[in-house]
């Protein structure tokens, strides 16, 4: 069974248009949501957690979102970007206000994950560093049995080791506890660590939606000393980069000339699509 399941979810604005967005995560997976800034990652989670209003259909392990939705919204835990509670506060005083939300609350487990993160409830939101605002809001998203976490830019801010404990923990908790991930990022070297599938937006539409290692097995990042090299290669995306031009290939192409071949990121696809889709946009315009 799949921890999420989003068919034709469609949202429209005056300027954007989130257009038919399918996709699914894996039970037990960790699916990491691309795409550059205004792409609609923010849009299609709002839209998942019905923070706003959208056509198409949305599941979480077979239940319908919209039919059963106070039991779903049991079942996810969410986890945002930067941490909007009342600065004044005391981690004691939001918990006592969050949990009557969650008949599933279990406070020895909320216990378990202050302990783990070294959190002290009398502390106020203001003296946390980020790393330990999103490690409070974690522990209140895990503590009423979620087995959907849905991040949107969770790390945005963080430092480099910030980063690498927060996806430490989100790894812990998928293989011990069985918890499925949908991850909302830009930093890309995050999901190259921990992600197992990608779904990737533009412009409001699905790119790809496939495990990691098939989405990376299927370009590769070619330089080339000439643009007309690149030309010839059928190479996509080219830019000019310090030593000549780069740009995609297929996996499987052989017999370039003039081309050093490595193996690509997730960056690099990225940066090469969106080039050859606004390439392409703008000679549609013409």
């Amino acid at each position: 069974m799949n921890a999420l399941e989003v068919r034709e979810l469609t949202k429209v604005y005056p300027e954007f248009k989130l257009d038919k967005v399918s996709f699914c995560v894996e039970q037990g997976h960790i699916s990491g949501l691309i795409g550059r800034n205004g792409a609609g990652k923010s849009t299609t989670i709002k839209s998942i957690l019905r923070l706003i209003s959208a056509e198409g259909n949305v599941s979480v392990f077979g239940k319908d979102f919209l039919k059963e939705e106070m039991v779903v919204k049991q079942m996810i835990g969410y986890v945002g970007g930067g941490f909007r509670y009342y600065p004044m506060n005391t981690l004691a005083a939001i918990r006592k206000a969050y949990a009557p939300f969650y008949p599933s609350w279990n406070q020895s487990r909320y216990e378990k994950f202050l302990s783990q993160f070294e959190l002290i409830e009398s502390k106020k939101v203001k003296e946390l560093s980020e790393g330990m605002k999103v490690k409070f809001a974690l522990a209140l998203a895990l503590s009423h049995g979620a087995k959907l976490l849905i991040m949107d830019e969770p790390t945005s801010g963080l430092d480099p080791l910030s980063r690498e404990e927060f996806c430490d923990i989100i790894l812990q908790l998928v293989r011990e506890e069985g918890v499925s991930v949908l991850f909302s990022t830009h930093i890309t070297s995050d999901l190259m660590r921990i992600a197992d599938d990608i779904v990737y937006i533009s412009q409001g539409k699905i790119i790809a939606a496939c495990p990691l290692k098939e989405l990376l097995g299927k370009y590769k990042q070619a330089q080339f000393s000439s643009l007309a090299a690149a030309t010839e290669a059928n190479a996509i995306g080219v830019k000019p980069v310090k030593d000549g031009y780069e740009g995609l290939v297929n996996s499987n192409v052989q017999g370039l000339r003039d081309a050093v071949i490595i193996d690509t990121t997730i960056d690099s696809i990225m940066v090469h699509l969106e080039k050859a889709n606004k390439e392409r946009k703008y000679a549609e315009s013409d």
